[in-house]
């Protein structure tokens, strides 16, 4: 069954070397109970460490069940650990927050699904080992002898063919100790081969054989005389089978013993999922932010009209218009730029600020003077009632269409279509009302009214010139030469020298609009980077916690180790756990972001929107913070050797 040769292990602490096994020989038979003793420092323990492939010799060969086990590849070396041999260690080596159920079955996890060897049930080894009413308590409610139970009914649960025993009674009392021999004793009568490490005498007597060590060296390896034989010595290997591929099965149970850890460390784990919550808050709500405010650009922009050219007056310095600049335009000057080429609509404006009534309501508000284009122009098609027609803006009819500002201050929730109001002392009809408009800057758009051109100019505001005129393009790619045919026409018909450009000020409500939407974009990005940021410093919190998280569990990762994991299982235990944590703060921090989008939409009036594609985003986020910041605590847990890590303190 085992049989190892010129066996060498040589240790390094600090530049000190020790030569733990100096040239080991030994054949260990199917079936044999061996009794492995010696002083501290003999080597004992290491010896039973490369038996069970806990470790590697420096020199030497070991055979196990004709198998030599010289660069095997990690996944086998796990296989057999898992399937061939059992391991009863001094320390019990329970994980404190799992049941003593658990705890026997822990094995189980690392199983092969397409291995033919037969797993018991842990309750069944549990009433093996006389525990099966102790079988949902935790470690820390079972005494020592009761624990090294529970270790053994994990030792047999994969029905090992050799179980390898450091110290088994070195904790307990003598009872205690005599009812582990006696399990031991009656394993080893079914076949099973049993190694025990022991410093004492009347333990090594239960074996029969005694091998002792001395500075490395066998120094005698004595056999009872009229040994018993042994029943079913020859028990058939199992034929080994090692995962190398990540099966859905093998992800569940992943899954599974991550969210168990977490759980048994609740604090902690919310702990860290907070700083991905905020993270993920962050990004929720910046993206929202950012979102309601393009949104809301993009509305204004609407609001403004495509293809727009605004023509006013040459600017002014220091209150005195510019030497050639004319003083105003007139209703001569929208005819003359209605007939160029290129141009789709045109419409002069006039404005000003007056007082309206209704009723025992007033309220002040702009009077916008408009010709029937305007509607198109900025999409102010009325949605109630109607615009004016280009017949009574020549009759200079008393009608007004109100905005969604006016109507709330002086009707409230009665219908304002066909009311009289006053204005300025006139009397006016409304005929419509407009569609809201939002605000921009500090000026509310649907604080505002539209009355006819002409009205406006000989019936309330008394101008006899526009403010400004509105010329709308034909297409985008002409606005250019069209706002140089048009200052061209107006320097000439207003008798002004070539060279006074600046008289008259043409403006380019595109390149308006590429302006805004450009510092949209800008802003997008500011806010894209300070949600990066936090995730940025959530995921360094996870990998903090991480790493402490396998400090703290060196030997749980030893002992899993031991009972049959391989480096791919540790790894991805641990990366899913540090997903499964990002992952929770992620769902946690889309919820508080959306809370926190909405309440600020409510209370400060903020625009926020909410998108499945930012929700996505986070989710993703938070997902690939797990993985990019958890995979070097998990590599190093990986990485452990698993001697040393069960040795950790």
């Amino acid at each position: 069954m085992i049989k190892l040769q010129g066996i060498k292990k040589t240790y390094r602490i600090g530049d000190i070397e020790v030569k733990a096994l100096k040239g080991v020989d030994v054949d260990i038979d199917s079936g044999e109970f061996v009794a492995i003793m010696g002083p501290s420092g003999s080597g004992k323990s290491t010896l039973l460490h490369l038996m069970g492939l806990l470790d590697i010799p420096d020199e030497g060969q070991y055979i196990l069940a004709g198998m030599n086990t010289a660069n095997m590849p990690g996944e086998k070396l796990a296989a057999i650990r898992n399937e061939v041999l059992g391991f009863v260690f001094q320390m019990f080596n329970l994980l404190s927050r799992i049941s003593a159920r658990d705890n026997a079955a822990l094995p189980l996890v690392y199983a092969s699904k397409a291995s033919k060897n037969k797993s018991s049930a842990p309750e069944e080894l549990l009433s093996k080992v006389g525990l099966s009413d102790r079988a949902a308590h935790m470690p820390n409610e079972l005494s020592g002898g009761q624990q090294q139970r529970v270790a053994l009914a994990r030792a047999l649960i994969r029905n090992p063919r050799v179980i390898l025993a450091d110290e088994p009674t070195g904790n307990l009392d003598s009872a205690s100790s005599a009812e582990i021999m006696k399990i031991l004793s009656d394993l080893n009568k079914t076949g099973i081969t049993i190694v025990m490490v022991t410093h004492e005498d009347e333990i090594a007597a239960y074996a029969g054989r005694k091998i002792t060590l001395k500075d490395g060296l066998i120094v005698s390896d004595v056999k009872k005389s009229g040994e018993v034989k042994k029943l079913n010595a020859e028990m058939p290997l199992p034929e080994l089978k090692f995962h190398k591929l990540l099966t859905l099965g093998r992800v569940r149970n992943y899954f599974y013993q991550a969210v168990r850890a977490l759980l048994s460390n609740k604090s902690r784990s919310f702990l860290s999922a907070l700083g991905v919550l905020i993270g993920v808050a962050s990004v929720i709500t910046m993206l929202a932010l950012g979102t309601g405010a393009r949104k809301d650009v993009e509305k204004n922009l609407a609001s403004l009209g495509s293809n727009l050219l605004t023509v006013r007056p040459g600017h002014r310095r220091g209150g005195i218009a510019s030497e050639s600049a004319p003083t105003r335009f007139d209703e001569a000057d929208v005819k003359v730029i209605r007939k160029i080429k290129g141009v789709k609509n045109v419409t002069g404006i006039v404005s000003g600020r007056a007082q309206i009534v209704y009723g025992s309501k007033n309220w002040n508000t702009r009077i916008t003077g408009v010709e029937p284009p305007y509607e198109a122009m900025q999409e102010s098609y009325a949605d109630a009632g109607r615009f004016f027609t280009a017949a009574e803006t020549l009759a200079r009819p008393k009608i007004a269409i109100l905005g969604k500002t006016v109507v709330k201050n002086l009707f409230g929730d009665e219908n304002p279509i066909g009311k009289k109001v006053k204005i300025n002392r006139v009397s006016f009809t409304v005929v419509g009302t407009l569609p809201s408009k939002g605000a921009t800057g500090w000026r509310d758009k649907d604080d505002e009214i539209l009355i006819p051109l002409n009205t406006a100019m000989y019936r309330l505001l008394g101008k006899q010139y526009v403010d400004y005129i509105d010329v709308q393009g034909e297409t985008a790619e002409g606005l250019s030469a069209l706002q140089n045919e048009l200052k061209r026409v107006l320097i000439r018909l207003h008798s002004l020298p070539e060279d006074k450009e600046d008289a008259i000020d043409i403006r380019n409500m595109a390149e308006i609009q590429e302006a805004m939407t450009a510092t949209m974009k800008t802003f997008s990005w500011l806010l894209g980077s300070i949600a990066f940021i936090s995730m940025l410093v959530g995921g360094i919190g996870i990998m903090n916690i991480m790493l402490v998280s396998v400090t703290e569990r060196t030997r749980e990762i030893g002992l899993r180790k031991a009972i049959g994991a391989n480096d791919k299982d540790i790894l991805f235990q641990f990366v899913i756990e540090s997903i499964v944590i990002c992952l929770t703060g992620g769902v946690m921090g889309i919820l508080f972001g959306f809370s926190v989008s909405m309440v600020l939409a409510h209370f400060a009036g903020w625009s926020m929107s909410v998108s499945l594609f930012s929700i996505l985003l986070a989710f993703f986020f938070s997902a690939a913070t797990g993985l990019a910041f958890g995979i070097w605590p998990a590599h190093k847990a990986a990485a452990l050797n698993p001697i040393e890590a069960l040795r950790y303190e």
